[in-house]
């Protein structure tokens, strides 16, 4: 995971609003309008200062370090988990119309509902949630290849590693035999292997991280013709407490990713539950 600290890096949850917010917005406002003589200019300011009006911290009590989790997620259905991505795209578009805002947001249909699911989010648990939420997990035909049913979205390469060790481990333990399990980050792996092992291989889960994936599915490599899921690494968090969404080196690529029109479709109308925050 990257070490930057700049944009974000500090987890957001809900809108929220100081009692005293609509007098201090109505002054911010005035101020604001008597410095700027274009109409489309106080627009775009008073857009800016609603946003810093709407941030609030998620509550420290779930940021449990000792686990590497992020709680909040494990309370989320599938509409508050796309309003919090959504708000995180917005944060970090802040240089953006508000139509283009919306072009880069997640529809809340796509995302799976797993609150059913009431054990913490930790690595140990990814293979007992898989099997809990999604049965039998059978394993993909051997044509075509490189096609998963699912594939998992990390931060880093090392944490990749570390999924990929998760699941050969913990699959057998829920009775899924000889899953195939491809490791698809950058970190000492070059893309023209992987691509040549897709090809090659029959794949159930692909795991890796957002450009890479993105750059597999531009090689033509990496199918999805058997996609059931794709499961986001949410939860995790690392020892500054900071997750995958909350960084915009790493939320950017991961939006890219799952808006792309191999999980969405070409008018962006598939895709129906397909998105899995773990």
């Amino acid at each position: 995971m990257s070490d930057s600290d700049s944009e974000g890096g500090v987890p957001l949850i809900e809108a929220e609003f100081d009692v005293t917010a609509n007098s201090k917005k109505r002054k911010a406002e005035a101020d604001v309008e008597g410095g700027i003589d274009s109409k489309k200019e106080k627009k775009k300011a008073k857009r800016k200062l609603k946003k810093q009006t709407k941030a609030k911290n998620i509550d420290e009590d779930d940021l449990d370090q000792e686990l590497g989790v992020n709680h909040a997620f494990e309370r989320m259905d599938g509409q508050l988990v796309a309003d919090y991505v959504n708000a995180r795209t917005r944060l970090y578009g802040k240089d953006l119309s508000s139509v283009e805002l919306e072009d880069k947001f997640i529809p809340a249909r796509t995302v799976y509902d797993s609150t059913s699911f009431n054990d913490p989010r930790k690595l140990d648990n990814l293979p007992v949630f898989l099997k809990k939420q999604f049965g039998d997990l059978k394993a993909t035909p051997n044509k075509p290849t490189g096609a998963p049913h699912t594939i998992v979205v990390t931060a880093s390469g090392i944490r990749a590693a570390d999924v990929c060790r998760s699941l050969k481990a913990g699959l057998p333990k829920q009775g899924v035999k000889d899953a195939k399990v491809e490791k698809l980050f950058a970190k000492h792996l070059k893309l023209a292997d992987q691509v040549a092992s897709l090809k090659r291989n029959r794949v159930d889960y692909g795991v890796g991280t957002p450009d890479r994936l993105s750059a597999l599915l531009d090689e033509k490599a990496l199918s999805t013709a058997n996609l059931k899921r794709v499961v986001v690494d949410v939860s995790y968090i690392d020892q500054k407490k900071r997750g995958i969404l909350d960084m915009k080196d790493l939320h950017e690529p991961l939006i890219k990713l799952l808006l792309r029109k191999e999980f969405l479709g070409e008018d962006k109308e598939a895709g129906d539950e397909l998105f899995v925050f773990y």
